[in-house]
């Protein structure tokens, strides 16, 4: 039963096939809607809806009479796409995984949706969510063990994605919120240079870090849907040989668990029998710095983004949202712009070393192992915490299992900017991870 919760489904393909009426939007739809009545009442991934399947009727009408001929459709025609529910959408109520009345939480539509409707798509619903995405687990389940976290706090799309309810979701990151569940889900989780998808129309947790991100099933679909939804996209930049690659040594790898470590060399070590340079660098020595001062503007930006819904609604918060915001209000504002300029001296480090050791991508495992037991948390968010913090663009892509076959991830890393480089450099990766096997 387990197992056939895991259905992953090609965007690409699927985008395709709307695009050429095959099948027809009606239909599709209608697949759709009964594959998220037997699965979800066990997965959790979307919040429920009552007049869903209406609702993507009405969609798939207007599509179908809007775009009547296969060779004019958007490139999303009749695509359904799960929203995490920090995200507005017009129509839908926004709960943010919260006891809050959704009328004080709505807002105006978010850029990322429109632009997503602009391109075809259809709204499939809104993903389940941890509490305002921070750390209070919602009960999404993860589809390859169901009594395992699928992380978070981008929770529900990770799962949907991974169970084969829709081909694409939007998440966010503000640590490891798409990183971490697309690995512990088994799909590829792309988060883009911070603010390279509009954050506007989407409840902030900590906006010096808050991004968007999507997940699919393969990196052709990221590389699909990416230059729909980022600004200034630059088709074809980045195209070119393999990579150089690095690692880098020290107490932040030194955060994997040993099997996830065992793991990741052997894809360094796959690479590297590709013909893929990869070189080992010194980095993050004061890795605990680093985090204690991420986690500083964090609390600090949280306990603002909600000041005004706390101070009326606080008795509704969850115990581990309140416990964040409680820190928060003690962090002083001269210690939150110190946390920025170390961030700012932090990201000259990292670009030097990168320079210096002629890196293009960096390399890291995309959590510190597979996906924990129980429903209680959400997982270790650190292996994305220093890029998140610098708002670098990564990428996870599925990349070995552990011994109990839980699924694990590979997290490429680029540079600030260099969003249309990762992903060129992240296929020539992919392919020579499969080169590079034996």
């Amino acid at each position: 039963m387990e197992e056939s919760l895991v259905r992953p489904r090609s965007l690409t393909a699927e985008a395709a096939g709307l695009r050429s009426g095959v099948p027809g939007l009606s239909e599709y739809v209608d697949r759709f809607c009964g594959r998220v009545e037997r699965v979800d009442p066990l997965l959790h991934a979307f919040v429920a809806e009552p007049g869903r399947h209406d609702r993507l009727r009405a969609r798939a009408r207007e599509l179908a009479a809007r775009y009547p001929e296969p060779a004019g459709r958007p490139p999303l025609y009749g695509v359904a796409v799960g929203i995490k529910d920090i995200v507005h959408v017009d129509g839908l109520p926004t709960h943010a995984g919260s006891a809050l009345p959704p009328g004080v939480l709505a807002g105006p539509q978010a850029v990322v949706v429109d632009r997503l409707l602009a391109a075809g798509a259809m709204v499939a619903g809104k993903t389940v969510t941890a509490e305002f995405a921070a750390t209070a687990p919602g009960p999404t389940r993860n589809p390859h063990r169901p009594g395992h976290t699928p992380g978070g706090s981008s929770s529900g799309s990770a799962a949907a994605v991974a169970a084969g309810l829709v081909p694409l979701a939007v998440g966010t990151q503000t640590v490891g919120s798409v990183i971490r569940p697309a690995a512990y889900c088994g799909v590829v989780g792309f988060r883009p240079t911070y603010g390279r998808i509009p954050f506007a129309g989407v409840i902030p947790n900590a906006p010096s870090f808050d991004t968007l991100g999507v997940f699919t099933a393969e990196l052709a679909g990221v590389a699909l849907v990416a230059p729909l939804l980022c600004e200034d996209w630059r088709p074809g930049e980045g195209e070119a040989a393999a990579p150089v690659c690095g690692v880098p040594d020290g107490p932040y790898l030194e955060r994997a668990e040993p099997a996830a470590r065992r793991a990741f060399e052997e894809q360094v070590a796959r690479l590297a029998r590709a013909g893929v340079t990869v070189r080992r660098v010194p980095l993050f020595p004061d890795f605990a710095e680093v985090t204690r001062q991420l986690q500083l503007v964090n609390r600090f930006e949280l306990a603002r983004s909600h000041a005004d819904w706390f101070a009326r609604f606080g008795g509704l918060y969850r115990p581990e949202t309140v416990a964040s915001i409680r820190v928060g209000q003690g962090v002083a504002a001269a210690d939150r712009a110190a946390a920025l300029r170390f961030r700012e001296g932090l990201r000259e480090r990292v670009a030097g070393a990168a320079a210096a050791a002629g890196v293009d991508l960096w390399l890291a495992p995309s959590a510190t192992g597979g996906a924990p037991e129980g429903l209680h948390d959400t997982g270790n968010g650190v292996m994305s915490l220093p890029w998140s913090f610098l708002g670098l663009p990564a990428v996870s892509l599925p990349a070995g299992r552990t011994a109990d076959g839980l699924p694990l991830g590979l997290q490429l890393v680029g540079a600030a900017g260099g969003d249309e480089r990762l992903l060129a450099g992240a296929a020539v990766l992919e392919r020579a991870l499969g080169q590079g096997r034996g």
